[in-house]
């Protein structure tokens, strides 16, 4: 299993590629899945805002565009350069997705590594 500070690297490798003319947050992910792949995503920005696709969205649709519907996220790391915050709601609800309640997701609190659950995270997501 790939360590919380080698994720969180390849989060901010991710976030340098960033397209975030508008919001000026580059922010990144990168996402462990249970069959050990690693994959990334940045965010890209639109000027039809809604348009914006996250980081953490981009970096999970890569993973199921890759692996399939069947996809499950081990691990998950978003960083964003210059500032510190959890997935937004609805990167959450993407990620419960495809993540179990105890799926660890790691960003930055004061600069130090933290890990929240999902079930911390969104303890009462969207599921049918």
């Amino acid at each position: 299993m790939m360590s919380a500070p080698d994720l969180l690297e390849h989060a901010r490798t991710a976030a340098a590629k960033a397209h975030a003319p508008y919001s000026k947050f580059q922010v990144g992910s990168a996402l462990l899945t249970h069959s050990g792949r690693l994959f990334t995503g940045c965010n890209v920005e639109n000027a039809s805002y809604g348009l914006t696709v996250c980081a953490e969205r981009n970096a999970i649709f890569h993973a199921v565009a890759e692996e399939g519907p069947g996809m499950k996220i081990a691990t998950l790391a978003v960083i964003a350069l210059g500032h510190e915050f959890p997935p937004c709601g609805a990167c959450r609800q993407v990620i419960a997705e495809f993540a179990g309640a105890e799926t660890t997701v790691w960003f930055l609190r004061d600069g130090r590594p933290m890990a929240l659950t999902m079930a911390e995270l969104l303890p009462c997501g969207f599921r049918i």
